[in-house]
């Protein structure tokens, strides 16, 4: 594999000029299919075989007409203080709106909450749904200010009018001033890495070039594969981090060449060879566990798996060619002011070509051999501390209640739990079959009246028959918010009764609507976390067994990779879930961690944690091999490449953590919880557990059984044979020639 990649860097960097015309190319034609693309389809949610979705499909078929899946705006009218909605004036003026709504273009109904009694106890909230024919993608601009004129309207009467649904949602900001301050903390790093502005600014081109490629092949491909914006975002995130990282080795490893005297053309091939190996393979892992994501069987996490699994593919490629042709155009940029300045002098510097002198890392990892015991004491207790609360995670779907008090949706929501009840915001849909029943109207009064006499239900509406009179819909009102654990209580005993009901009355029923679906998705992701885990880590323990030949050393991984997704998955809970630190990141209302969050973080951090083992133990080994003793072999491995792997952890961090400035709260949950488990992984796992871990086992954390040693296949990703075949040249009197 490493001599393949070898003759590709040396070719990328010969044919810079086509290599380079080629991606811009790529570029540009992905931009061109973009611009002229369909707007891209909000997020697609469907369960398959879950309950909630075989419900709403037994709606779409017996209710053809009802605009099940149109959308929809609720309005919430609430009296100005002490007032009453029912006075005179307030009345007039609500059914007026009303009536405006209900004129729409695409609008089916628009409900007076007068006649509907959608009317509170005190007198003061009320509300109306309007439905419309279309789903909120396919609404109108004339639809939608139809609908905020006729609201306007209401609100210069003094009235207090706030909408929820999704008709009218409030478009969330992308935090695109906080990803930017993440591209600054990054440039920063890389400069202060490299001392070179153009060392600094390849990563970040070469990267942005991927994004960009990424970006726009999802919003061309958008409506072609129903990929949403929120799926892009996930792309763009780890596009962007892993483009960096994935260039910053290869350029690190070239510098690192150069300083032992190869021309720029060996440097750049050699680079490709060596870290391109280990890019190739760290990118591997990162694509199959975000491919992985398919086992959830959740449509939209499969999607947004693959086209983020799609945007580090374009990362990688574009790391092993545009990379090694970029530096053909600036060989000696990317050097070291200071390299340049003795370049003359025949010889680089220790930074450059891995020289035997101390640096930070050297000295650290030198402190932890001396000392492995207590640092990896400190390291494992720490971590599993913080993963304690992970006990307590709570998965679930953020709702207009996670939203900012700013939007009109989450003061919609308070109104309403103000008005009716916390329960009001998550009204359970019963839909009953009644096909083949001789009596459909008794059989569902007798459930309706199973339902209300369940603990927990404060109310049950009237039903709702379509024309065949073989289905109704009861809406059954919790007295819990819809995150409540009470809530979800409540669902299941009314799902565990259904047997005994559905004997008696002589018909079956379904319980879905939007509680009932946030509830069967975090069960499915709950269910699917375990084995999804149990692949991962079986999956590192057998990639890293081929490439360190090592039976001790993989499980050694995986445990620390287990540990430091644990302690984010705590770190998460301890913010999120119980508010610490909340108000730090702009977070407004705690609860449960959203659904896909834990599989998230697993798959991800996963393929993370494998760069930075496979780029800071392959040193380690490589100098093992030459001859080193264990312990020293740390220290060698260290001074080579810890101040790379601390950039590169730096850089992942300052990157996801952009994305906490994100208003959607499930970007801004991802971002926090990739930023610490990076955080984690890297500066405790592998820069304090993995050296101290090394130190201990000594000579043993190297053996591999003869039998399974015959039976793997030699990988060579730390590229063994391209060093043995092109050992350190001479150091050229003039490194800004190219040859």
């Amino acid at each position: 594999m490493a001599t393949l990649l070898y003759r590709t860097g040396r070719w990328a960097f010969r044919w810079r000029r086509l290599v380079t015309f080629l991606w811009l190319a790529v570029l540009a034609g992905t931009g061109f299919a973009a611009a002229q693309a369909p707007a891209p389809p909000d997020d697609g949610f469907a369960l398959p075989g879950l309950e909630s979705q075989r419900a709403y499909d037994l709606m779409d078929e017996r209710f053809p007409d009802s605009g099940a899946h149109g959308a929809s705006a609720r309005l919430v009218f609430v009296a100005p203080g002490g007032e009453k909605v029912t006075a005179a004036r307030h009345k007039a003026a609500i059914e007026k709106l009303v009536d405006a709504a209900g004129d729409g273009s695409q609008v089916v109904r628009a409900v007076d909450p007068f006649r509907a009694r959608a009317v509170s106890a005190d007198g003061s909230t009320a509300y109306s749904t309007v439905t419309f024919e279309a789903e909120a993608a396919d609404l109108t601009e004339a639809s939608r200010e139809h609908l905020e004129r006729a609201v306007a309207r209401a609100q210069d009467t003094g009235l207090t009018v706030e909408t929820g649904g999704d008709a009218l949602a409030t478009r969330p900001a992308e935090g695109r001033s906080a990803e930017a301050a993440g591209l600054l903390v990054a440039s920063v790093v890389l400069l202060v890495t490299f001392g070179s502005m153009a060392a600094a600014g390849l990563p970040l081109l070469t990267a942005v070039v991927g994004v960009g490629i990424g970006m726009t092949g999802v919003t061309a491909l958008g409506t072609t594969f129903g990929l949403s914006p929120t799926t892009g975002t996930l792309a763009s995130m780890l596009g962007l981090a892993c483009g960096i990282d994935y260039a910053l080795f290869v350029v690190s490893r070239y510098r690192e060449e150069r300083g032992r005297g190869h021309t720029p053309r060996e440097a750049a091939a050699l680079a490709t060879g060596t870290a391109g190996s280990a890019v190739l393979f760290a990118g591997l892992t990162v694509v199959i566990a975000l491919a992985g994501l398919t086992v959830a069987g959740i449509p939209m996490l499969t999607k947004m798996g693959l086209t983020a699994a799609g945007a580090v593919v374009v990362a990688v490629l574009i790391c092993l060619t545009l990379v090694p042709a970029l530096l053909g155009f600036w060989p000696d940029a990317v050097l070291a002011r200071r390299t340049r300045r003795k370049a003359k002098g025949a010889k680089g510097t220790e930074r450059d070509h891995g020289g035997t002198g101390d640096d930070r890392g050297s000295r650290w990892a030198r402190l932890v051999v001396r000392r492995p015991l207590p640092v990896l004491l400190l390291g494992v207790v720490g971590l599993g501390a913080l993963a304690v609360p992970a006990a307590g995670l709570r998965l679930g779907m953020p709702g207009a209640e996670a939203k900012p008090t700013s939007t009109t949706e989450r003061r919609a929501y308070d109104a309403l739990a103000e008005g009716f009840g916390p329960g009001f915001n998550g009204p359970l849909s019963v839909v009953v079959d009644t096909k083949g029943t001789d009596d459909p109207e008794a059989a569902v009064r007798t459930i309706s009246r199973r339902i209300a006499a369940t603990d927990g239900i404060v109310s049950v509406s009237p039903a709702r028959f379509n024309e065949a009179r073989d289905a109704a819909v009861v809406t059954a009102v919790p007295s819990t918010a819809p995150t409540d654990t009470a809530t979800i209580d409540l669902v299941k005993t009314l799902r565990d009764d259904r047997p005994a009901v559905a004997e008696r009355a002589g018909a079956t029923y379904r319980i879905t609507g939007s509680t009932a679906v946030n509830i069967d998705f975090a069960e499915k992701c709950r269910s699917a976390l375990v084995p999804y885990l149990t692949v991962v880590v079986g999956l590192a323990v057998v990639l890293l067994l081929l490439v360190f030949r090592s039976l001790l050393v993989p499980l050694k991984a995986a445990l620390g990779y287990l540990l430091s997704v644990l302690a984010a998955l705590g770190a998460v809970v301890m913010v999120f879930q119980h508010g610490y630190g909340a108000e730090l990141i702009g977070l407004e209302q705690t609860g449960p961690i959203m659904s896909m969050m834990p599989i998230f973080l697993v798959g991800i951090v996963f393929g993370l944690a494998m760069d930075y083992e496979v780029f800071l133990v392959s040193r380690i080994r490589e100098a093992y091999v030459h001859g080193e003793r264990p312990g020293q072999a740390v220290v060698s491995g260290f001074r080579s490449s810890s101040r790379v792997v601390v950039a590169a952890a730096l850089i992942m961090t300052a990157v996801f953590s952009g994305f906490i400035g994100s208003a959607e709260s499930m970007i801004k949950v991802i971002g926090f919880g990739l930023a610490v488990a990076i955080l984690f992984d890297a500066f405790v796992v592998r820069m304090a557990v993995v050296p101290a871990v090394l130190a201990l086992l000594g000579d043993r954390a190297w053996r591999l059984p003869r039998r399974l040693e015959r039976l793997l296949p030699d990988l060579d990703v730390e590229g063994g044979r391209l060093t043995r075949e092109h050992p350190t040249a001479v150091p050229s009197p003039d490194l800004t020639r190219i040859r």
